[in-house]
């Protein structure tokens, strides 16, 4: 079996990067033997989609298990419809994680523990001015421009003129935002049967 956790080293020794999508390693390890495989984390500089990128990359290496601290909620959609178990919330070193889970200490879980985004500006925190840099910087940041975001930048989601604008009621803002995560959901999907009809 192989289990991936991110970690901010190449050993089993190394702290638990609590940061999925941009962690500086993912350390592939059978806890059986506790051998393992270091591997450099190429999403974390992605502008956008880093999350997506890093559980596709596990799912390619064989891996049924991912230990971490946060993980978005792109990345654990990406990971279950692989049939990648995921188990959040962790601290420790790399051999702890993985021998608690070897051990039976872990719980699965299929939620998000952070909003999308997040590690993209860690100095900034997560979810202020409510989660969406007050709505202007969706989908408008790419590059690094257009504010910092505060966790939702660099989205790549197309957002309505009153959206950015702040003009749209609360109800209508979250009736959108619905609308926009249920197809990236459908988009994902479709990208995710794509790929493993390629490997396949």
């Amino acid at each position: 079996m192989k289990v991936a956790v991110s970690s901010n080293g190449e050993d089993l020794n190394a702290q638990l990067d609590p940061r999925f999508g941009r962690c500086a390693y993912f350390l592939v390890v059978n806890p059986e033997d506790m051998s393992f495989e270091a591997f450099n984390n190429e999403s974390a500089a992605q502008g956008s989609g880093a999350g997506i990128q890093a559980a596709q990359f596990l799912a390619s290496q064989g891996v049924e298990a991912v230990i971490t601290g946060n993980c978005g909620p792109n990345a654990v959609q990406t990971l279950l419809a692989a049939g990648v178990e995921l188990f959040g919330g962790q601290t420790g070193t790399v051999r702890e994680v993985v021998e608690r889970f070897k051990n039976g200490h872990l719980k699965p879980t299929s939620e998000a523990t952070v909003d999308s985004h997040f590690g993209m500006n860690t100095q900034a925190g997560v979810g202020r001015g409510g989660g969406m840099g007050g709505g202007r910087s969706m989908g408008r940041s790419r590059g690094g421009g257009g504010g910092t975001g505060r966790g939702m930048g660099r989205s790549g989601v197309k957002v309505s003129r009153g959206m950015r604008d702040g003009t749209n009621s609360g109800g209508q803002e979250l009736a959108d935002l619905k609308h926009q995560a249920d197809s990236l959901n459908k988009k994902m999907k479709e990208v995710i049967s794509r790929i493993n009809s390629s490997e396949n």
